[in-house]
């Protein structure tokens, strides 16, 4: 059984028939969009399946900044199924104000690297967007480039992915994402800190639930446990936090992937994607300040607006590149986290053949804790002397995922003194644990026992009234670690 974490221890999808034209009369594939923002993209399409958003898209069309990302690419992967777009967010910082700069702790020179880089596939029926976080540590080839900032031609070398963009820009990121992923990238997104804060005020913030404090001295993030309306500033310091527990870098794109889902959320519930005026608010204010490969058109707006209509979080998975146990510390560069070899080919074999990568299950309601369930070890003690109370309250906890002995004992001589409240005994090393625990067991008394060791103890009281539904705030599950956005969102 696993041992409950300490307390300092911070089938393939059928494709339409006749393979829906990829192509377009000039030989190229359909061009629908992004995916980090994805919010405004379901804006766009759903506008323009009503029949209004023809002439509000055309004339966004021409705010968009383009780059030539694709310029004298050869070798490319072949395509697969579906649209597959590289979101790269940057730290650019320089038309944020000094006082938001302070605030928000942006301060310093900017590296001009990639602080988060993403690959969105969008399914070939448009009724799935899966995430994949590629983490900006990880070790690459960079190929054969002249550097954009010497001028000096450099060989294939290894560096860190994020790297990437600073010596030769979306470029040579493309390139070495398509040789290091082998998934063909066919639309370039780019988002700096501005253009994310400004997107998220002008919809007017985004709900963000957490199951434990978040605090960051060096973003300055300090959220207590439960639900937060975050504006653009506060929500910039939730994805960009790497300090909050041990976990780092990758859970920061855990928490970047929770928010997209919830970023969704509130483009999809709300009147942003039917109300012109506030699309058309969003949509400037995003428009305005990023950067996009020159074919990505008005056109393909349309087009995935048809088929997008009823996308919703549900229609959202996300997931992170699976790593190997052990890194690799490269001379000059430092430690770098290497892809697992077989895994991470698997999960990008997968975006190739547009298979999903979650686990298809209907979400249950439940309480988020910070302890997964499936960590925790429990006892279940009848303290009452009713007869199948310590089994009711059992098969209860390994229903919503605890791990119990399933041999509920009697509490001696409950029959004749019965417990008149429900009591969780538990060592305190292992207080988030029995915190989990507790949050399934309303109105139960915490208990801490110095050296019980890793087994809660539960003793069911004559107010025991039921099991309430729980699950982790990160429980991955599935061959690739996969989540689904409705899953992360607040209940």
């Amino acid at each position: 059984m696993p041992t409950p974490p300490r307390s300092p221890a911070p089938a393939p999808r059928p494709r339409p028939p006749a393979q829906r034209a990829r192509r377009t009369s000039a030989g190229r594939r359909k061009r629908p969009r992004w995916a980090m923002r994805l919010a405004c993209t379901v804006s766009v399409t759903v506008l323009a399946a009503a029949g209004i958003g023809h002439s509000v898209v055309t004339s966004l069309d021409t705010g968009i900044r383009r780059v030539d990302v694709f310029r004298d690419m050869k070798n490319r992967p072949e395509s697969g199924h579906g649209i597959n777009v590289l979101l790269v967010g940057t730290d650019g910082r320089d038309k944020i104000t000094p006082e938001e700069k302070e605030k928000y702790r942006l301060g310093g020179a900017p590296c001009h690297c990639t602080d988060t880089i993403m690959i969105v596939h969008i399914s070939e029926d448009r009724d799935r967007a899966s995430v994949v976080s590629l983490p900006r540590d990880s070790y690459a080839d960079l190929p054969p480039h002249t550097d954009r900032n010497t001028g000096q031609k450099h060989r294939e070398h290894p560096n860190k992915i994020n790297a990437a963009y600073a010596e030769g820009g979306p470029n040579l990121t493309v390139q070495t994402v398509e040789h290091m992923t082998k998934v063909k990238i066919d639309h370039y997104l780019e988002v700096d800190f501005l253009s994310f804060m400004k997107t998220v005020d002008v919809l007017g913030g985004v709900r963000i639930c957490t199951a434990r404090p978040l605090r960051d001295s060096h973003t300055g993030l300090d959220l207590a446990e439960g639900t937060h309306q975050l504006n653009g500033g506060a929500a910039l310091q939730y994805v960009r936090s790497r300090y909050v527990d041990g976990a780092s870098d990758l859970g920061r794109m855990q928490r970047q992937q929770r928010f997209l889902a919830a970023l969704i959320a509130k483009a999809t519930s709300s009147g942003v994607l039917l109300n012109p005026v506030k699309f058309r608010d969003v949509t400037r204010t995003l428009l305005g300040s990023v950067r996009a490969d020159k074919g990505f058109g008005t056109g393909d707006m349309l087009d995935l607006g048809r088929a997008m209509r009823g996308f919703s979080p549900s229609s959202s998975e996300f997931t992170t590149v699976p790593l190997d146990a052990t890194g690799q510390v490269v001379p000059g560069i430092g430690s770098t986290l290497k892809w697992h070899p077989v895994k991470a080919g698997r999960l990008f074999e997968a975006l190739r053949q547009d298979q999903p990568l979650a686990a298809h299950r209907p979400r249950s309601k439940a309480t988020m804790v910070d302890v997964s369930p499936q960590q925790v070890r429990v006892q279940v003690e009848n303290g009452t002397g009713a007869p199948g109370l310590g089994k009711k309250v059992d098969a209860g906890l390994r229903a919503t995922g605890f791990q119990t002995t399933g041999a509920p004992a009697d509490v001696p001589g409950a029959a004749a003194r019965p417990a008149p409240r429900t009591v969780i005994a538990f060592d305190p090393r292992w207080d988030r644990s029995a915190k989990s625990l507790a949050t399934a067991l309303p109105g139960a008394e915490l208990r801490p026992v110095p050296g019980q060791g890793p087994t809660l103890k539960v003793i069911a009281g004559t107010d025991f009234k039921e099991v309430r539904r729980v699950r982790a705030e990160d429980a991955q599950q599935g061959e690739f670690g996969a989540i689904r956005g409705d899953e992360v969102t607040c209940d």
